[in-house]
């Protein structure tokens, strides 16, 4: 049945170009109505914001469940409540400045070291484990889940009274993407029972030796394009969130030892916009300036030069004070302007943005 008339028009025996003709006519009289949610071609571009939540898949307990677990886990989002005084859609996180090429460093505080390297925890651990095969050093536990990889005892020719095994531990890193590469050396007498792993490592001479070999050899390795599936939970949750309570103006969570939170916020605020005027190490307040709204060129005009007028060079003042202190959970960086006031939620907003993107 040709019920529509723009059906009735294609059912009726007429010319194609009479056809064509009032086809043409009817869409131009409907306009966009047949493209709205009650035309003919209803738009979906939306459809996906009223997507619901499936529940998980339910396999019984006599069979094995790891074939249907989560490949693209979704991350718990901080609560952001800020975003309601924000108009417009909100701009997001800013990234890392080395965010597009690869760079490997080895950082290092008093009492740990480590690689550090802008990509992903699933793409590095893989290369990792080519790194020890192509080497020819065994491994005698590959856990992705948690980032852990253990080599077998080795002997080495400068040490035969002693057997060797290393820990890589890798991890999420404080910067966004990027990872982090610790090792734990650990050596024994031949012969003699094998001890649990020490909190540091028993040479760190060796412990240094190995750090760099890794480092070369990813900063020289072709297979960055591998990604493990399974070592997506690697790390666990953010080492750093930015958390917006209803009742407290926005605060950086660093769920890192203080001794580490202060030397990643002391490097961020002297980074790009921002340098350190002062800082106060056991009240854990860093006195900061942030230049954004004052690059102006300050330098005398001509006439003033030519009556004598010169550049004052000044250093730069104070304009906000950044605090680290110890929180319930884990290590809170705040900012407060220059009268020790709060800032306006949107404001603090946008200053810890720039301070997380430069965390390291």
């Amino acid at each position: 049945m040709c019920k529509s008339p723009l059906l009735r028009l294609l059912c009726a025996p007429k010319k194609p170009l009479a056809i064509a003709g009032a086809i043409l006519s009817i869409l131009a009289m409907n306009g966009c109505s047949l493209f709205d949610d009650d035309g003919m071609f209803r738009n979906k571009g939306g459809d996906y914001l009223l997507a619901g939540e499936s529940p998980p898949i339910q396999v019984p307990e006599d069979l094995d469940a790891g074939a249907v677990g989560e490949l693209y886990r979704i991350p718990e989002i901080p609560e952001t409540s800020v975003l309601e005084d924000i108009e417009g859609t909100p701009r997001p996180q800013l990234l890392s400045t080395n965010v597009l090429e690869e760079e490997i460093k080895i950082q290092s505080l008093p009492g740990g070291r480590w690689v550090l390297i802008n990509r992903l925890p699933s793409e590095v651990w893989p290369r990792v484990r080519s790194i020890l095969n192509r080497n020819a050093i065994p491994t005698a536990l590959a856990d992705a889940t948690t980032g852990i990889i253990e080599t077998v005892w080795l002997e080495f020719e400068d040490d035969p009274e002693q057997n060797h095994r290393y820990r890589f531990s890798i991890e999420q890193g404080v910067q966004p993407k990027s990872t982090e590469i610790s090792i734990l050396h650990m050596a024994m007498t031949k012969d003699a029972e094998i001890p649990a792993w020490p909190v540091s490592s028993t040479d760190e001479e060796r412990e240094k030796t190995m750090l760099n070999v890794l480092a070369g050899a990813l900063a020289g390795d072709a297979s960055s394009g591998t990604v493990s599936m399974l070592a997506q939970e690697i790390g666990g949750e953010s080492k750093v969130d930015i958390l917006t309570p209803k009742d407290q103006t926005p605060y950086i969570l660093l769920r890192l030892d203080y001794d580490r939170s202060w030397a990643s916020v002391g490097y961020s605020v002297s980074k790009e916009e921002f340098s350190i005027v002062d800082q106060d190490r056991t009240a854990g307040v860093l006195y900061v300036h942030h230049s954004v709204e004052d690059k102006k060129d300050d330098k005398p005009g001509l006439i003033r030069r030519m009556f004598g007028a010169e550049t004052l060079d000044q250093g730069p003042e104070a304009n906000y004070e950044v605090r680290v202190s110890r929180g319930d959970g884990g290590i809170e960086v705040r900012i407060f302007d220059k009268e020790q006031d709060e800032l306006a939620r949107v404001e603090a907003l946008r200053l810890l943005k720039k301070i997380r993107a430069n965390l390291s």
